[in-house]
Order: C-alpha cells, then structure tokens, then sequence
C-alpha cells in the first residue's frame, strides 16, 4: 500500500444522543478484583511456581482485595493443583471470594467445578468472545451462533452450581463477553441479557457482567460510551453488577477504567502496576491512589508501597519502571531547580501553619502515606537550583541556609556536578558544603575569648576581648559594639584590620535538647568591594557568631592583611 496507515479501519463507536458520564465524579470506591495471579501470571515470561503465587495471594488479601481470581484451574493441571493448594491449605479467608476462569465449554466447565469444590466463597468466571472479527476469523459462526455458546455454558453452570449449594459453596456467576470493546453496542446487550436469564439473575442473585477492554482499541471516552450504552439498554439492570477489565493497548488503561465508572461500572478487575499481556491490564495501585488523592478512600491498603513492590518483583520477575506512578524510585523526585524551590516552600508553608490538607507543589500524595520517605524527594544535579542543595543540608543535616545565601552554595553544587556529569547523593553535598565553608578555616580561628555586658544605658553594649589566629600566628583582639559581631570587628579596626561591612546575620539551632550546638551564618563586605558569606559553629551562639566572620574573611582571602 502507497500508504500504510491506511490498511488501518477506524474505531466506530457507539453513536450517543447524550451522555451523562462526563458530568459525574467519583466519590466512592468500586469492588476490586484483582487478577494478578491469572492474567498477570500467564503474560510472565516465566509464570510464578507454586509457592510464588500463594505469597502473591497472601500480599493481595492484606492489601484488602475480597475477590482474587486465581487461576484457569482447567487450562492446565499446574493450575489445578495451585487451586486446590489454596483451598486445602486453609489459605483463603472466609471473607474473600476465590475467582477462576473458563472458557464456555462444557468440558473445560466440568473441570473447574472439581476444581473448587470445597471452597467456601467462589465467583465462576466463563466467557466467550464475542466481536465480529472473533465471529468471523475465530469461531466462523454468527450472532445466533455466539449467543448459543454463551447460554449453553450459563445453563450448565447453573445446573453445577445446584449441585454444588448443598456442599456449603457459594457460587456467583460472571460473565465476560470477551472482546466487549469491538462488539456492535445492541449485539453486547443481547448477548448479555440472554445470558442473564439462562442464569437466573434477580436483584437478590446479581450477575457479575464484567465488560472488557480485551485490547485497547478506542479512546478512554469511547470505551465509557460502550459501557453506559449497555447500562442504559440492559433489562434488569438491578440485577447485576457491572464489572469492567481494562487492558493498556493505547496506553490509556487507568483513564478507560476511571471514565467506565462514571459511566456506570461498580467493579474493576486489573493486577498491581499493570502487568498483563501486551502493555498490560489497569493498573489497579494508580487507580487507587488517583482516588486517594482526591480524598475518596479507595478501600485498598497501600500505606507500604516499597514492601508490595518487593513482594511483586520478587514473585514476578519484573521490574516497576522508575517513572511508575506512586511506585517508581524516581516519582516523588524533583531535578529541577524551579520544582525544588516550590516543594521545599510547601514543606515550610505545611510546617508553619500546621495545614490539615496536603498543599504541596508538584506532590500530589504525601509520600508518607505510601511508605516513601522526604529525603530523597530532592536530589541534585546540573539541573537543579539553588534552592535543591539547601534543602538537602536543611532536612538532611540540620543547617538551614538564609535564603540569600542560596545562590552562593548552589553555584558551587552545580559547577560540581557540571564537572562530574552526574547528580550528587545527600553526603556528597554535606562534603562539599564543608570543604567550601569550613575546610578554608583550618589554621584560623578563634582561641581564646570572652564576652563582657556593659549594661542597657545609651544601648546595649558588648565587649570582646580574645586571640584569634590567622596562618599560624595569635593575634590579640579587643572592643566594644552593640553585639558580639560589632564588638569583633570594633576589635578588628582598632588592631589596624579596617574596611569590613557588616552586611546580614543569621542564627540557628542546629539541633533540639540543651547540648545543641548553635549555628551562625554571617555576609560580610571586605576592602577590595567583594562580599563573602562564613558559617561558624560552637556551643555558644556568641562564638559561633565571631567564628562566621573569620570564615567570612579567610574566604575573601583577606586573613594576609591581619
């Protein structure tokens, strides 16, 4: 063909006078199925063993998923045996439904009622697809055709299921007409409600029609379209429940099943991060947690993130990219100088005033909530700010730069990683951070010192009397000012070191309890017209002070004119 998209036929649709999903929100969570350990499992390039799938089973029960599906216990005797394994070995709580799949044949039907007897709560899943490409290419029957495969397969499970009552099991029916997303709207209504009546659906004994997104051929709008079309036409709508299982084809999954519970869904069925054949199923921790952050609880518990992670790569072989959202290593990281400077202003605003909401920019979960910590929420390379290193100083190591001092610190962080070509971890910042601001100070420093209160009258007054040593010699300095830093450099000028501007102070504690240590940032101007920032530290929050400026000045390589 001249052109090769043109080979390509077009997705139809459903033609809808009006809709009224777009205008609705979701404000409560849906019944979750969790289909890991059969759809996830059979797309595994190496499917789980048996003591893999039962410790995926045991993660999902203590995430809080009340119906599972386990298997197609009549595809293979490994999948017959995991069932039974389950059920004998009192793995399943009472209150959780065990759902297996299979397909509409009688045989293949039989099989998997052996299969679960004995299990206290089972949901039999069977489908039949149902597309015209499946009638034509696939089966090579029409409607009529399809339909009676679907019904013949409700009638029998139905007769088993009798049966079976009087054993103590208690069954529900599902029914996926398979390749739903491709089937004509008014075909999937019909199908649907013959096999609704061939089981005996009543308001008191629902159906679970669970309707999928086999592959992911239409737009997410679309995909709501076909299922509130079929709320809308279905008779007995009371009668069941309206399932979705979307897959991720056009890289849309998570969309198709929020918009297909504003069209109606009450259930979803998906697997954790996503894992399923092709590029995947829903993934069921971003569905959840979209609805958390909006404030709807979604019923699921995934406070630990890292550990589920663990616990699914370590059963599955796969890796959870690092850009997953919620999940990922890199999600609640920020490169960017701009994203840092926001986040880190978040973090003061929610600490200062003590908010009841989450109002942080560029986070939209507390990471805390997920299992995830702070620290690595900012991380530093060429193209972070100068507000990213600060912060990893601040939450990291306790020094809470002034903010003008910022811009100083952080060109010198990103010259380092420029010269490095890589991003620099938290202790390598520390490092940097003390050889630029304290390793310039060995060999000078305050010795000996003492400060003297001369009273309030005409203004507070200090005295400063101490040693000081610059490159090896003591120098003795005296004088007065209204503060320990005036009174230094009162000292400075009158032992013939003049021209230095006091120009800012800052202090802070650089831990709680009464041994903590003070921490005194000072900017000074020097003689030749620089400026030049020093970091003293010391028990004592005067002497910190005195120390900031000989920092000040060493750094402005002015300790030769001492």
């Amino acid at each position: 063909m001249k052109n090769s998209y043109e080979k390509y036929i077009p997705f139809s649709g459903v033609k809808m006078e009006s809709r009224e999903w777009p205008s609705k929100a979701i404000t409560k969570a849906p019944a979750w199925c969790s289909v890991d350990l059969r759809d996830g499992n059979q797309a595994l390039v190496d499917p789980m063993d048996l003591e893999e799938k039962l410790q995926m089973f045991q993660m999902l029960v203590k995430i809080g998923f009340k119906e599972i599906e386990i298997g197609f216990p009549s595809a293979s005797d490994t999948e017959f045996e995991i069932t039974r394994r389950l059920i004998e070995g009192g793995y399943i709580p009472d209150d959780v439904a065990i759902q297996v799949l299979v397909q509409s044949r009688p045989h293949l039907i039989k099989r998997t009622f052996e299969a679960v007897r004995g299990a206290k709560n089972v949901i039999i899943h069977f489908y039949n697809s149902t597309s015209p490409m499946q009638r034509k290419i696939v089966f090579r029957k029409d409607m009529d055709g399809i339909v009676d495969i679907a019904v013949k397969g409700a009638q029998l499970i139905a007769e088993l299921s009798e049966k079976e009552a009087g054993n103590g099991t208690n069954i529900q029916f599902e029914y996926s007409p398979e390749s739903f997303s491709q089937t004509e709207p008014d075909f999937a209504v019909r199908i649907c409600s013959e096999v609704m009546r061939a089981l005996g659906a009543s308001p008191e004994h629902k159906v679970i029609l669970n309707l999928p997104n086999t592959v992911e051929c239409c737009m997410p709008n679309g995909y709501a379209d076909e299922v509130e079309y079929l709320c809308r036409h279905l008779p007995n709508r009371e009668s069941t429940v309206i399932s979705v299982h979307p897959h991720n084809d056009r890289g849309t999954g998570v969309a198709a099943a929020e918009f297909a519970m504003l069209a109606g869904a009450e259930r979803v069925e998906g697997t954790l991060f996503g894992n399923g054949e092709r590029t995947g199923n829903v993934d069921l921790v971003t569905v959840a947690l979209n609805m958390y952050t909006q404030g709807v609880d979604p019923k699921l518990d995934f406070h630990d993130i890292p550990k589920i992670r663990s616990i699914y790569e370590k059963s599955t072989h796969m890796k959870v990219p690092p850009r997953q959202p919620y999940a990922g290593d890199l999600v609640f990281t920020a490169f960017s100088g701009s994203h840092q400077d926001a986040i880190s202003k978040g973090m003061s605003y929610m600490h200062s005033v003590g908010s009841d909401h989450w109002e942080v920019p560029y986070l939209p979960i507390d990471p805390k909530d997920v299992g995830r910590e702070y620290e690595p929420v900012i991380r530093i390379n060429s193209q972070s700010g100068k507000g990213g290193a600060s912060y990893v100083l601040e939450t990291g190591y306790g020094y809470k730069l002034p903010k003008a001092m910022q811009p100083e610190f952080g060109a010198v962080v990103k010259k380092t990683c420029d010269e490095a070509g890589r991003e620099l971890g938290p202790d390598e910042i520390f490092s940097l951070f003390k050889k630029t601001y304290f390793e310039p100070c060995k060999g000078y420093g305050l010795r000996k010192y003492s400060f003297e209160n001369l009273g309030r009258e005409g203004g507070a007054r200090v005295a400063f009397r101490g040693e000081v040593e610059f490159g090896g010699r003591h120098y003795g300095i005296s004088g007065t000012g209204n503060g320990p830093v005036d009174a230094f450099f009162s000292g400075l000028a009158a032992a013939g070191v003049d021209g230095y501007r006091f120009i800012s102070y800052e202090e802070q504690a650089l831990s709680k309890g009464s041994d903590s240590k003070a921490v005194a940032y000072v900017k000074i101007g020097v003689p030749d017209g620089k400026e030049a920032f020093g970091v003293g530290v010391d028990d004592d929050i005067s002497a910190a002070a005195v120390k900031a400026v000989i920092c000040a000045m060493v750094r402005a390589d002015t300790a030769t004119r001492v």
